[in-house]
């Protein structure tokens, strides 16, 4: 199923910078699942309140019913968050018999373009924005299964390094909610300046304007012990994750400033 795409509909078609566009499982999957926040947003029930409500939270795309899948199948996105939140209640409750419309966005920053003139300056991303129905989780084994993939998407195997499973205060407080995607697209901008042929030819504006990119990227920090920790040194599992998202965030704000085939 590599080539397996999200349908294109007019709220998931990207029109600027067409060619930028992206609706593969493979692309807008691998954005989700590499970034450290979701933001939600979803309409409120108040007739009063014109506007519709955003979300930081973590989420995790998977699939419970096929636990093998890859990014290249369909899968699921999960989202952890406290019972008595109000996305939490309306997705309970529901706002049709699919669930509760849901929008997602992700996004990676990966540099900073400057070029000749402030119209011209851009940045290098790769985002996605999904769309689809949340409904709660109420199967305590998926739930399990889901808590556990959030987990150790914020920390590689941090899951079973903890105390687990959580108790049955932790387990009526904490609700899952798994959206059912229905479309989805992704827009990645990568490469160097492009400026403007008139601009191009002013030798004097390019000898002092400097164009380039500057490549960003998550830094993960030296783990610092907490004032409680009683567990000694920093584990390994932990100096693993660090040099390893370091590593690969770092990789990656630099093969951005590659231009992209046409």
């Amino acid at each position: 199923m590599g080539d397996a795409e999200y349908p294109k509909v007019p709220r998931s078609t990207i029109n600027r910078y067409r060619p930028r566009g992206k609706y593969d499982y493979q692309t807008i999957h691998s954005i989700v699942n590499s970034v450290p926040v979701v933001h939600v947003s979803f309409a409120t029930p108040d007739p009063e309140d014109p506007f519709p409500a955003a979300l930081p939270m973590i989420g995790f795309l998977a699939s419970f019913e096929n636990q093998s899948a890859s990014l290249d199948d369909a899968l699921d996105l999960y989202l952890h968050g406290y019972v008595s939140s109000r996305l939490m209640k309306m997705g309970k409750e529901g706002q049709d018999e699919e669930g509760l419309p849901i929008t997602v966005a992700a996004t990676h920053f990966d540099g900073i373009v400057l070029a000749l003139t402030p119209n011209s300056h851009s940045y290098n991303y790769r985002s996605a924005i999904l769309h689809g129905y949340a409904t709660p989780v109420t199967e305590v084994d998926e739930k399990l299964w889901a808590m556990e993939k959030i987990t150790n998407s914020v920390v590689s195997d941090r899951w079973d390094n903890t105390r687990v499973p959580p108790n049955k205060t932790e387990m009526t407080s904490t609700q899952i909610l798994r959206i059912r995607i229905v479309s989805a697209s992704a827009k990645i901008r990568a490469g160097q300046p492009h400026d403007e042929r008139k601009d191009m030819k002013d030798e004097e504006m390019r000898k002092r304007v400097w164009t380039g990119v500057v490549p960003t990227w998550t830094s993960y920090g030296e783990p610092q012990a907490g004032p409680d920790n009683l567990a000694g040194t920093v584990p390994e599992y932990v100096k693993s994750f660090v040099k390893k998202a370091n590593e690969n965030g770092q990789k990656r704000a630099h093969e951005a400033m590659v231009e992209p085939k046409k």
